[in-house]
């Protein structure tokens, strides 16, 4: 896995186009612009972690979604459902070491004003199912293409934001791919795309009560309105 990580993130940079020190001072240059507040224990949850405040809040929220989602995915391809065929080994795979790529890149970019590693709770999944799994691969990918489409708005770093684009537009091809798994032709159904062929966006307070419900180190947005 190490490997399989180093080689993710290398191609994660070479396709924003940007190495890792040019990611560093991006970093430190929107902690400066914004004034951020870096992440910290937040005590009022006893075992929570606060994301921060500004473009380095919203990193992090970022970072924990994609943390997320690369521990489920790598648990599905570590314990595959009861005949998943080799094509969805392989997509799943593909998916994986998308995320692996996204969390590592964030863990790069924010560097010691980075979250640490959360826990996540998977006791709510059955993984000997192709239907549980799927359910929650679909839950997962609709709410993080939600959560980037709600919370674009208040990045401050442009270069943040074109990179926030080209992320959000890979997790909606996983989105699509999943759903059409679950239910074939539905990969852009009226529960996520509105009337005006907009898809639905969630705030932070409204993704992060659904995503600690999978993670036993709660995440807290204290600076956006929303406290675990």
């Amino acid at each position: 896995m190490p490997g399989d990580v180093n080689m993710a993130r290398r191609s994660f940079l070479r396709y924003t186009g940007m190495g890792v020190a040019s990611v560093g001072l991006l970093a430190v240059a929107s902690c400066k612009k914004n004034d951020s507040v870096l992440p910290k224990k937040n005590l009022a949850a006893g075992n929570g972690i606060d994301i921060g405040s500004g473009d380095v809040g919203i990193l992090n929220y970022a970072f924990a979604l994609e943390q997320l989602e690369a521990a489920f995915y790598t648990q599905v391809i570590a314990t595959p459902w009861q005949g998943m065929s080799d094509t969805e080994k392989e997509c799943f795979s593909t998916i994986r070491q998308h995320e692996i790529c996204h969390r590592e890149f964030f863990k790069v970019a924010l560097g010691a004003n980075g979250i640490p590693g959360l826990t996540p709770d998977f006791s709510k999944i059955d993984f000997t199912s192709r239907t549980a799994v799927l359910g929650a691969a679909k839950a997962f990918e609709d709410l993080g293409v939600q959560a980037y489409d709600g919370a674009g708005y208040l990045i401050q770093n442009p270069d943040y934001l074109t990179i926030a684009g080209k992320i959000v537009s890979v997790e909606a091809r996983h989105a699509a791919y999943i759903r059409n798994l679950v239910n074939y032709g539905d990969y852009a159904g009226p529960d996520v795309i509105d009337a005006n062929g907009l898809n639905n966006s969630s705030t932070i307070a409204q993704v992060l009560a659904i995503a600690n419900t999978y993670l036993k180190t709660k995440v807290s947005a204290s600076n956006f309105g929303y406290t675990a």
